[in-house]
C-alpha cells in the first residue's frame, strides 16, 4: 500500500495536507483530529482500516486545520472552515462525484457539504457521530473537564492521563494498541490546537440540515461508546431521510482490528460502495452508454528519432504515470494502453472531460520539455468483450484523437450536448472527413487552459 501525499491551499490560505491510495469509485475520509498521514500508514490500526477501504476503492484522507501535516496554530476551527478544508480537497483532485465518510467530529462536516454540494456527493457514510445541539448542564461540564484534561496531559507520558483519556476512547483496547493511540496523540496535534479544537467541537450543531440530505446515507455507531452517546448515531439516522442504520456491539469509539464490530462496519461499507462500482461491471457483449477517452503522445516517432529510444521511453512512462492518475481521480477505467497512450472509459461525459483537463494540466507543468499528449472524447454504446470496447464509438473516439494536436482536446458533437450547462468551454473545429467515416462528423476543441 503506497500512498501519495500532497498538499492543496484553501482560500483561507490554511495549507491542508492529503493523501490517496487505491482504485476506483472515490471515497473520502472525514475525520476531525487524531490524524496523520503518515503515522496512520504505520499505525497497525489505522492501516488495517486503510487497506480495508482502498480495496475497492479510490481513499482519499487528508489532515484538517491544525492535525498531522497541515498548518498548525490556526484560530478559525469553525465547521465552516472545516468544510472549507474538505472543498479544497475534492477540487484539488478534480474530483466529480464521490462518496463522503465521516467518522467522529467530521460526521457534521460531511453532513453540511452534502447538504452544499448534494450533486457531487454519491452516498454519506456516517459513524460514531452526532449532529450536536444545544448541550446540557452535564454535558457541559464533561465537555469542559475534558478540554482541561487534554490541555493539561496532551500527548505526554502521563500514565493516570493515559489510563484516562485512552479509556474514553478504546476501553476494550490491549497495551500495544494503547501505545499506538498515544503516540497518534502526541504527533496529530499540539495542547493547544486539540484543547481548541475540542472547544470548537461543543459548538457544533447541524441538526437543522438532517432533513436536507437527499443522498443514500448509512449511519452506524457502537451501542457502549463513551465519546459519542449510541443515542447521537441513532438520532441521526431517525432524521435523515431514508437512511439505514447499523447499530454494533462495543465499546470503542474506533472500532479496533479484530473486534467484530470492525469487520461488521467496513462489510457493510464495502456493500453499500458496490451500488457505485456497478457501472464498470457490465455483462460480456452489453451496450451500455459510456464514454471513450484516448490519448496520445503528440509527434511520438519523430521525437524516438530525435532522442533515442530510451529517452523517449521516459516521456512514455511520465505520460502514462500522469493519465492514471487523472484516471484515479475521475472514476476512469483503462481499457488498453496503446503504445504511446492509453484507452480510458467513463460513466459519465463531464467525468471523461475533468479528467482530460487534468491529463493536459499536469502535461502543461511537467519538467519534460519534449512531452506534449493531444485527447479524443466520444460517447456511445460500445460493445465490451474480454475487458475491452469495440464498435462505432470506440472508432470515432480514436479519430477524433488522430485529428487533434499537442495540448488539445477534442470531442465529439454528441459529448459537447450531453455536458451543456456543466461550465465547460469549446471551440467548433468544423466538419473534419474522418479515416474510416463517409460522413464528415463535426467536431470541437475542449478550452481548458
Amino acid at each position: 500500500m503506497e500512498q501519495q501525499i500532497r498538499f492543496c491551499t484553501t482560500s483561507d490560505g490554511v495549507r491542508i495536507a492529503y493523501a490517496t491510495v487505491g482504485e476506483g469509485p472515490p471515497i473520502v475520509r472525514v475525520l476531525g483530529w487524531f490524524t496523520h498521514l503518515e503515522m496512520e500508514s504505520e499505525n497497525p490500526e489505522w492501516r488495517a482500516y486503510i487497506e480495508t477501504l482502498s480495496a475497492n476503492n479510490l481513499l482519499v484522507r487528508y489532515d484538517g486545520r491544525n492535525m498531522g501535516l497541515s498548518d498548525r496554530g490556526v484560530s478559525d476551527l469553525s465547521l465552516d472552515a472545516k468544510v472549507r478544508d474538505l472543498e479544497t480537497v475534492v477540487d484539488a483532485l478534480q474530483l466529480s462525484r464521490f462518496a463522503l465518510y465521516g467518522t467522529s467530529e467530521g460526521g457534521p462536516t460531511a453532513i453540511t457539504y452534502a447538504v452544499r454540494h448534494a450533486k457531487r456527493v454519491s452516498r454519506l457514510i456516517l459513524f460514531g457521530s452526532f449532529a450536536g445541539g444545544q448541550p446540557t448542564p452535564e454535558e457541559e461540564e464533561r465537555a469542559r473537564a475534558l478540554v482541561t484534561l487534554v490541555r493539561q496531559g496532551w500527548g505526554q507520558n502521563n500514565p493516570a492521563f493515559r489510563q484516562m483519556f485512552t479509556s474514553l476512547f478504546i476501553p476494550e483496547a490491549d497495551a500495544e494498541q494503547v501505545r499506538w493511540f498515544n503516540e497518534m496523540q502526541r504527533v496529530s496535534a499540539t495542547p493547544e490546537d486539540a484543547a481548541a479544537f475540542l472547544e470548537a467541537v461543543t459548538r457544533i450543531n447541524v441538526r437543522n440540515l438532517l432533513p436536507q440530505v437527499r443522498v443514500p446515507t448509512i449511519v452506524s455507531h457502537c451501542r457502549g461508546d463513551n465519546i459519542v452517546p449510541f443515542e447521537g448515531g441513532r438520532s441521526l439516522a431517525a432524521e435523515i431521510p431514508g437512511a439505514r442504520f447499523l447499530p454494533l456491539d462495543g465499546n470503542n469509539h474506533f472500532p479496533l482490528k479484530g473486534e467484530p464490530a470492525h469487520a461488521q462496519l467496513f462489510t457493510a461499507i464495502d456493500e453499500f460502495m458496490a451500488e457505485d462500482r456497478k457501472p464498470a461491471k457490465r455483462a460480456r457483449g452489453e451496450a451500455a452508454p459510456l464514454t471513450i477517452l484516448f490519448t496520445d503522445i503528440t509527434n511520438s516517432t519523430s521525437l524516438t528519432q530525435r532522442l533515442g529510444d530510451a529517452a523517449a521511453q521516459d516521456l512514455v512512462r511520465a505520460h502514462n504515470a500522469i493519465v492514471r492518475e487523472a484516471l484515479k481521480g475521475q472514476g476512469g477505467t483503462e481499457i488498453k494502453h496503446t503504445g504511446d497512450g492509453i484507452m480510458a472509459s467513463f460513466s459519465s461525459p463531464p467525468a471523461a472531460l475533468e479528467c482530460a483537463i487534468a491529463i493536459q494540466r499536469a502535461v502543461q507543468d511537467s519538467p519534460l520539455d519534449n512531452l506534449a499528449v493531444h485527447v479524443g472524447v466520444n460517447a456511445g454504446m460500445p460493445v465490451t468483450e474480454d475487458n475491452d470496447l469495440f464498435g462505432t464509438s470506440v472508432q470515432l473516439a480514436r479519430r477524433i484523437c488522430d485529428q487533434a494536436h499537442g495540448g488539445e482536446v477534442l470531442v465529439s458533437d454528441v459529448v459537447r450536448q450531453l455536458v451543456a450547462g456543466k461550465g465547460f468551454l469549446f471551440a467548433d473545429r468544423g466538419e473534419n472527413a474522418l479515416r474510416g467515416f463517409e460522413d464528415p462528423v463535426r467536431v470541437y476543441e475542449l478550452r481548458w487552459g
